[in-house]
């Protein structure tokens, strides 16, 4: 995540990596993303920054990984389990996604009316800070 200091106004710009319900992949950067809103702007993985972007309509999203490196991490094997004993900040949540993949975080807003919701990971060492899951792409959400 960087910030930058534009005339009195601040943007975050944040690595995330798109997945999008027919299966395609998005890689890049993001600062206006919100909840709320419908798109956001893409820029692409490997352009120019500020030169390269796509809009992206969130409709059309499964989820955004919130990551903390493009690269991932290739020999971590991601892990749906909470650390036994370590105290967690939200809701326990299980989300099922429609394509069968399975999720298990805290969230703390999750509501089922709304475009999405965000979810941390149980996995501490994962390379997702944090994922904003789109609620049509969901089978079935779970508070655990």
């Amino acid at each position: 995540m960087t910030i930058s200091s534009e005339s009195e106004k601040i943007l975050i710009m944040n690595t995330i990596v798109v997945r999008y319900v027919d299966g395609r992949v998005a890689k890049g950067t993001t600062i206006n993303f919100f909840p709320t809103k419908d798109r956001f702007n893409l820029f692409l993985d490997g352009s120019a920054p500020g030169t390269h972007t796509q809009e992206i309509l969130v409709k059309d999203l499964k989820a955004i990984f919130f990551v903390n490196d493009l690269a991932g991490s290739p020999t971590h094997s991601e892990s749906n389990q909470f650390e036994p004993g370590k105290p967690v900040f939200g809701r326990k949540i299980q989300v099922v996604f429609k394509d069968g993949e399975t999720v298990i975080g805290t969230t703390q807003g999750y509501q089922p009316g709304r475009l999405g919701f965000f979810v941390i990971p149980a996995d501490e060492k994962s390379n997702n800070s944090r994922c904003f899951i789109v609620t049509a792409a969901t089978q079935q959400v779970s508070l655990l």
